[in-house]
């Protein structure tokens, strides 16, 4: 795909190409893998932490404790992501700060702050959904299919 692209570029299009190319500096591919794999896993196992804590100080069950340890974790994101904490910790962390609900909540409280100046409505609350809409869309969707594909499967062993 890539040599097709570059038959429709002209000839010092192509040499720019290839100059940009060679000088375009190496990522550090294990290294980057490491800290994602490492931090993503530390805000699990801090995730793991709380709901243990809610199990043991706060006498929830194991099905109940998921709920408040979900919202703990979200809102230590949010405060992390208002005291720009969060974007150093992203920075250093990689893909392994976009654990689902902590990457999901910073993505949008960071638009949100951003945003603010817009007004609440228009600003925060239409710039939240820009990035939380499709998100919200797939996970139904999703969750629909299962759901479909879970009743055809439990009907089909009853008979």
């Amino acid at each position: 795909m890539a040599s097709n692209k570059n038959n429709k570029l002209n000839l010092e299009q192509q040499k720019y190409q290839s100059f940009a190319q060679k000088r375009e500096p190496r990522r550090p591919l294990l290294s980057n893998c490491l800290k994602a794999f490492i931090s993503g896993g530390a805000i699990c196992v801090f995730g793991q932490l709380l709901h243990f804590m809610y199990i043991k100080y706060f006498s929830f069950t194991e099905n109940n404790a998921g709920d408040p340890t979900a919202a703990t974790l979200i809102i230590i994101s949010v405060l992390l992501t208002g005291f720009g904490v969060y974007d150093t910790i992203a920075q250093w962390a990689g893909a392994g700060s976009a654990v689902p609900i902590t990457g999901f909540a910073n993505t949008i409280s960071s638009a949100a702050i951003e945003h603010r100046s817009e007004g609440y409505v228009l600003g925060v609350g239409g710039n939240m959904f820009k990035i939380a809409g499709p998100v919200i869309v797939y996970g139904v969707f999703s969750a629909f299919v299962v759901s479909i594909i879970k009743m055809l499967v439990n009907y089909m062993g009853g008979i």
